[in-house]
């Protein structure tokens, strides 16, 4: 029945899911499945004994010593096969293993026998006045010394005797308890058992519920085509695409910066010029005037003569440096790229990248209704679960297996007062047998206690007093009580040791370190015709290797039992967990997804030429030397202050006068022109400024006419290449992102069967309860609460049984010194030479209470002794 929920579990789940095999299979997102609902099983199959688990280890310890031979599986193998005895050494060898029980066993038997042979004898022995039964007492040097002997020796046993007893006590003690407390384990194991069975249905429930995780997800990603496959597509392209318009809409801004860079030009030199052509004319006129006066009358003096010609070969230096009234014009190049941005090239670049930014609208667009089909394929798988769902009888099969399990948990509960009713006898009768033992052990104490408290050691044996005498009889009666009980004593250890002691060799230990199982899983054990007994019961089929021990140690680790119990041989999970049929339909429809973006337009005819245009419009014709030549220029040829200086210095070389006074005029003069022209050109803002914008713009200008037809080339074929990836080879990347596309979508769908296996395996139906069932039954049951109880039982009272006979042979002993004697010993003095009476015989002692009197002789020696 179990295996019968199992397959309809799978199937339940299985007809939810498909395996596809994809070319390329990209890592799909990762779909939170959540965790497979489960309750904690309440039963820990593990026993602790407690304080008596030290006297277990004793136990364990003597039998090994018992029976240090390992587990016989081919004995047990033959023994299961009945085959034992076929071959020849087969009793050797169970001898061989069993010598150490078989030893034990017969020295109980002869214990049995012989001990109650030898009470017998031992009491006619007496009846005779022999075997201390005379009570008469021989007189010796070491009397005190032997009756303290065995006193203390009949104590000791007497001890060990006692701890015996209570280690059997306490051992059945310890069954009953754990017989009481039973039901609570065993309700446990039916409390586990039906959760395994209850959580069952939910959990094959949330494997099915979770498909819709999967649905939704694929879902969203249909509902996402345009942004998922619409972005890849243009992100492939855009590989292109991108830096042909980037470099389309840099030239559209060269184009503007060159306008600027040209009428920056344009401004510059205007300024610049207006200041230098005003500073060349002033130059002039102080030149002409400075000629004037060097043409003077007063010059042709031998004295002025070399000063003025000094002077008058240096008015050539009286002149601009800079001149910008010779520069060439720009104003050509300038109308040619005015015209050039009559067309907006910035916004034609613009319109191409909204086309190409419109590609996941356009993929939208032309697959909606694929995408429609793919989702209404998705749809009729939820349907098919569903239909599959109400055709299974799961429910049924749960039931009954409820039903059975109530039934036979009723059948436990009723039995379980009979098993307490039938373990109070066993207590009850193991009790007695303690109680054996105890009064035994009264007897030793009373006998040992009366005696050493009533011994009077002035007193002769015939004169004990009546506490002495009693403990005496105390003493004897432990050794009549003694050889009464103790056979019997051992015929219960005997049968209890052979039994308990086998169980824990050949169940317990070997259950414990898994050999049981590999016995069990041993081909042909259990059935003559079946390989595998297991997979025989199970599948019909005895050639699958399905093991005991494999079963019952995936249980233990709590594993689902699909896996426990292979059950793949009877419900392959990789064939129904197969919906390849509709994801192969997802598949092939995705594949047939047609895009064409061929209405995607980077740079219409317009732009390219206006790029030709811009690189026809004369800037590389600007010669960007003069200009620059120009502007590395000083504002004048000299230094007019050092002009100024050096000119009144020669006039301070000529005689006082007129000539003398005019230079000096116009040395200051030129100052003036200097403050008031040169230094305005050379520090005011504004002229500062036209130089530096000059400057810049003449450098940009030669930067950007440096091969700018090549460069408008390489633009214009950049957008064309662009243009034709996308106009012809764009069908090639669209395949190859929907292939992508598509294994995202069915990466889902593996993505849920990887899941629904592993929980399958792992988690739905985890057998744990099974596992702790038979831990229950076997490891607490009956080895931990009934045979260590058991052997315990036997291992106390053997031990107590044993030491009985030295406790009977010092009691014997010592209730010669403790009870009242009939003869005694009398001396003729203080020396230990008996005196032989006529009327006494030749026994060498007499009867005193013949005579009436008191022995004052014997009584001295005594006291010296």
């Amino acid at each position: 029945m179990a295996a019968e929920l199992c397959l309809l579990l799978l199937l339940f789940c299985g007809s939810t899911i498909s395996e596809v095999q994809p070319i390329y299979k990209p890592p799909p997102g990762t779909l939170d499945f959540g965790f497979v609902p489960a309750k904690t099983y309440d039963t820990g199959a593990y026993h602790e004994p407690g304080p008596i688990g030290i006297l277990f280890k004793i136990v364990h310890a003597f039998l090994y010593l018992v029976q240090p031979n390992s587990f016989p599986q081919d004995l047990i193998r033959k023994l299961a096969q009945q085959k034992f005895g076929n071959t020849q050494g087969d009793y050797q060898k169970a001898i061989y293993y069993e010598i150490g029980f078989i030893v034990s066993a017969a020295l109980g038997l002869l214990f049995i026998l012989l001990l109650p042979l030898v009470g017998l004898c031992f009491c006619m022995c007496r009846c005779c006045d022999n075997c201390g039964g005379e009570m008469h007492q021989r007189q010796k040097k070491n009397a005190d010394c032997q009756r303290s002997c065995f006193a203390t020796f009949l104590f000791v046993a007497s001890l060990i005797i006692s701890v015996g007893v209570l280690c059997a006590y306490a051992a059945n003690q310890h069954l009953t308890n754990q017989v009481r407390g039973a039901k609570k384990l065993v309700n446990s194991n039916f409390k586990d058992l039906k959760i395994f069975l209850n959580d069952t249905p939910a959990q094959i429930d949330y494997l099915v519920s979770q498909y819709n995780t999967t649905k939704d997800k694929a879902l969203s990603d249909l509902n996402n085509v345009g942004p998922l496959l619409g972005s890849r597509v243009q992100e492939q392209l855009g590989k292109e695409v991108r830096p042909a318009l980037d470099a389309a809409l840099t030239m559209a801004g060269a184009i503007r910066e060159t306008k600027e860079a040209l009428e920056n030009v344009s401004v510059s030199v205007e300024v610049l010029q207006e200041g230098t052509e005003r500073l060349h004319a002033n130059l002039t006129d102080v030149k002409v005037h400075l000629s004037n006066t060097l043409n003077d009358s007063a010059c042709s003096a031998a004295q002025a003569a070399s000063t003025c010609n000094i002077i008058r070969n240096s008015l050539n230096q009286l002149n601009i440096n800079a001149n910008f009234s010779g520069l060439p014009g720009v104003s050509s190049q300038l109308a040619k790229v005015n015209d050039v941005l009559k067309i907006d090239l910035s916004s034609l670049v613009q319109k191409g990248y909204a086309a190409f930014n419109d590609t996941p609208d356009l993929v939208v667009n032309q697959t909606r209704n694929i995408l429609s089909d793919i989702k209404n394929v998705l749809e009729s798988i939820g349907s098919n679960i569903t239909t599959f769902t109400k055709t299974l009888p799961v429910q049924k099969i749960l039931a009954d297996l409820t039903i059975y399990l109530t039934q036979s948990e009723a059948y436990v509960q009723d039995y379980f007062p009979v098993v307490e009713q039938y373990d109070f006898y066993r207590w009850l009768g193991c009790l007695i047998l303690c109680c054996m033992v105890v009064l035994i052990l009264v007897f030793y104490y009373l006998g040992l206690l009366c005696g050493t408290c009533g011994y009077d050691k002035h007193a002769s044996p015939t004169t004990r007093g009546c506490i002495s005498n009693t403990g005496g009889n105390f003493l004897m009666a432990g050794v009549g009580f003694s050889f009464l009980f103790s056979w019997v004593l051992m015929i219960v250890v005997a049968l209890t040791f052979v039994t308990g002691g086998n169980v824990e060799k050949l169940v317990c230990e070997p259950f414990e370190d898994k050999t049981l199982f590999k016995v069990l899983d041993t081909p042909y054990l259990l059935n003559q015709h079946w390989k595998n007994y297991l997979s025989g019961i199970l599948f019909k089929n005895p050639n699958i290797n399905l093991t005991f021990e494999k079963v019952y140690s995936d249980c233990k680790e709590n594993k689902g039992i699909y896996t426990s119990l292979h059950l793949e041989h009877l419900f392959n999970i990789n064939e129904f967990l197969n919906i390849s049929m509709y994801t192969e339909d997802v598949a092939l429809k995705i594949e047939h997804i047609q895009i064409n973006l061929s209405k995607i337009i980077l740079l219409d005819e317009i732009g390219k030429e206006n790029l030709l245009n811009f690189s026809s419009s004369g800037i590389e014709g600007i010669n960007f030397a003069a200009y620059l030549t120009e502007i590395n220029k000083s504002v004048t040829k000299v230094d007019l202050l050092s002009f100024a200086n050096d000119l009144e210095a020669r006039a301070d070389q000529l005689p006082k006068g007129a000539l003398e006074n005019a230079l000096k005029g116009h040395a200051n003069n030129i100052r003036m022109i200097h403050n008031q022209q040169v230094v305005p050109l050379e520090q005011a803002m504004k002229y500062v400024k036209a130089r530096s914008t000059l400057n810049q713009s003449i450098r940009l200008l030669k930067r950007t006419s440096s091969e700018l037809m090549v460069k408008v080339k390489n633009v214009i074929s950049a957008v064309n290449a662009a243009q034709f990836l996308i106009n012809n080879n764009a069908s090639q990347v669209i395949v190859q992102e929907t292939k992508k596309y598509m294994d995202t979508i069915v990466g889902y769908f593996e993505q849920y069967i990887e899941w629904v296996k592993e929980s399958i395996a792992m988690e739905v139906a985890a057998c744990k309860p099974i596992a702790n069932v038979i831990d229950t039954a076997v490891d607490i049951f009956l080895c931990s609460y009934i045979t260590d109880s058991v052997n315990t039982f036997w291992f106390g009272l053997g031990g107590s049984s044993i030491f009985l006979i030295p406790a009977i042979i010092f009691a014997v002993k010592l209730s010669k010194y403790y009870r009242r004697m009939d003869t005694e010993d009398v001396y003729d003095d203080v020396e230990t030479i008996p005196m032989k009476t006529t009327e006494n015989g030749n026994n060498g002692y007499h009867k005193e209470h013949l005579y009436g009197i008191h022995n004052p002789v014997f009584t001295s020696s005594v006291e010296q002794w």
